[in-house]
């Protein structure tokens, strides 16, 4: 039996986010983003069977910004990132860090019973997880 401690997603994720209609343009997006002091917005689903997307201000930079691009002229579900690799509550936060680090990601969505509960990143996993399974911090 093994004595090490589990750090489970849930007990690092923030469940401070927020969700936006694909529909708005990038210009009431990035209104959104202000607001909230926020660089990232989920995007709701249109349907049961649709999922939900991801919009950051790298995204509206790239798809936006540098190709010159009208913001009011542009909405959110042409630009939004779908479908999104989300993590479970009960995920052991050493293997959410080892899919992190797999593709690439920089935050992911915590989805339970097909909805959104909360957002985790690479952040909380060190603060908050490593420093709580090595006792240190």
């Amino acid at each position: 039996m093994s004595d090490k401690k589990t750090i489970r997603v849930r007990d690092v994720m923030k469940t401070e986010f927020h969700i936006i209609d694909g529909r708005m343009n990038v210009t009431e997006a990035v209104r959104e983003m202000k607001r909230h002091k926020t660089s990232v917005l989920f995007v709701e689903k249109f349907h049961d069977d649709d999922e939900y997307g991801v919009i950051n201000a790298g995204t509206i930079a790239k798809q936006v910004l540098a190709k010159d691009k009208a913001p009011d002229r542009v909405n959110v579900y042409e630009i939004n990132e779908k479908p999104l690799i989300s993590v479970s509550p009960d995920m052991d936060i050493r293997y959410c860090s080892r899919l992190f680090a797999r593709y690439g990601l920089m935050r992911a969505p915590v989805m339970e019973n097909g909805k959104i509960i909360g957002v985790v990143s690479p952040v909380q996993l060190v603060l908050d997880g490593l420093c709580e399974l090595s006792g240190v911090c």
